[in-house]
């Protein structure tokens, strides 16, 4: 095999899967413009095909490029990304209440979704460089500010939806890569139970509408600083505990305390960053019927949209959730809302293999790269590639808060599904040069 490796090599399941799935695709954004009468009332298909077209392009040209080029640019990409993204909060156009869009030419892009793709790029190289001393706490943080300065700046927009890919992210990354687990697992809970106690408030006023003692702790300042300087002092003692006796379990004691106390203290940044809108969200989906004419009729509606599909659905171009414009964003946020209601649970299922297909041949091509930079970029796209899936249907079927995220090669968008597609060129390109020479 010559030293570039034969393009046409590549993993055709991948590739069939990534097709069928954009001509899904175009098929139900075309759904998506059709009114109540039969009138197609939109033309976002035609751009959806455009940026298919042009995509598969990029996907082939991208392929032909040895990845250990990518890698060598690596650093210069990433800082490109960062330069796009502060170029957005100051030039950038508004959508939705974000301002994450450049326009160049009548045409506009999101750079927070090509950021992903320069992320995983830089974190494989991180990780590779400083593979022996992987376990390190000092490695493992300077890895984490590599994928927080991307998400700070698209916060700052703000989006929470693709900020919040950025997490999943490092972290598959940084687990493939060897990182202690207790690192990993630190992370997730630190940022779950942050989450959770700043929207407890939220949480009180509009589900329980009572005063829970806990709840009151958190609000009223006096007691919160008692209960902070408290957890701070059991913190401190459990730890000199540890170095005075070296008994592990002071040790973990120590841990599980550092977890409950630093978390307490950021969560009084919950309500400084995100927006009121974006605190309902994160609750709302718990019972959509608080505020069913707001944040509850996106769910109410999708829910009604997936559910009247029934085994079969009602057939392609008749579903009338869509067809009426109940579902908001349905081009983007919810087109499985549309397909579902159309093609019902058994097109919905072959949807969901579809991904699953791209997904499983992700993680074997993990195992199958000749180093570790490939290694660490496949699973990051994997990793990117199960958060939009799992987070957008949830969307969809009520089981998540809606973030915003959409689903790749199905939602409208060609940043969207142009970041889904160099996502998997750059996959096929560590698996066409996976052997050693």
């Amino acid at each position: 095999m010559a030293r570039s490796g034969n393009i046409f090599n590549f993993d055709l399941i991948l590739f069939i899967s990534m097709l069928v799935l954009m001509v899904l695709g175009v098929l139900f954004i075309y759904s998506s413009g059709i009114n109540s009468s039969g009138e197609l009332v939109s033309n976002e298909y035609l751009y959806q095909i455009i940026w298919a077209v042009l995509g598969i392009v990029l996907f082939f040209v991208l392929l032909m490029v040895d990845y250990s080029i990518i890698r060598i640019w690596a650093v210069v990409i990433y800082f490109f990304s960062i330069f796009l993204l502060i170029s957005t909060l100051v030039l950038g156009k508004s959508v939705n209440g974000a301002r994450s869009w450049l326009g160049f030419f009548g045409f506009g892009i999101q750079p927070s979704e090509f950021a992903k793709i320069s992320t995983i790029v830089l974190l494989a190289r991180y990780f590779e460089n400083n593979k022996k001393g992987v376990k390190r706490l000092s490695v493992f943080l300077k890895g984490m500010f590599l994928a927080v300065v991307p998400m700070g700046f698209i916060l700052v927009q703000p989006d929470l939806g693709t900020a919040s890919v950025y997490v999943p992210i490092f972290l598959v990354i940084a687990f493939i890569a060897g990182v202690q687990k207790r690192y990993i697992f630190f992370l997730i809970a630190f940022g779950s139970l942050t989450i959770l106690i700043g929207v407890l408030p939220v949480w009180q006023l509009y589900f329980i509408q009572r005063q829970i003692a806990f709840v009151q702790v958190l609000t009223n300042p006096f007691l919160f600083r008692v209960l902070g300087g408290a957890l701070l002092l059991a913190t401190v003692s459990a730890w000199i505990g540890f170095l005075i006796t070296k008994q592990r379990y002071f040790y973990w004691i120590g841990y599980g305390l550092v977890i409950i106390t630093s978390a307490l203290f950021a969560s009084r940044l919950v309500g400084k960053v995100l927006k009121d809108y974006q605190i309902m969200r994160l609750i709302v989906f718990i019972d959509p019927s608080v505020d069913p004419q707001g944040n509850g009729w996106n769910i109410i509606q999708s829910v009604t949209a997936v559910g009247s599909g029934g085994v079969w659905g009602k057939g392609y171009l008749q579903g009338t959730q869509s067809h009426y414009r109940f579902l908001p964003q349905q081009s983007t946020d919810f087109i499985f809302s549309i397909l579902a209601e159309e093609l019902g649970f058994f097109g919905s299922v072959i949807v969901i293999a579809l991904f699953a297909l791209i997904i499983f041949r992700g993680l074997t091509m993990i195992f199958s790269s000749k180093d570790t930079f490939g290694s660490l970029v496949i699973s990051g796209v994997v990793g990117m590639f199960f958060f939009h899936l799992v987070v957008n249907i949830g969307m969809a079927i009520g089981i998540m808060p809606i973030t915003g995220i959409p689903l790749f090669f199905l939602s409208y968008g060609g940043s969207s599904l142009w970041t889904a597609l160099i996502g998997l060129s750059l996959i096929q390109n560590i698996y066409v040069r996976r052997y050693h020479y």
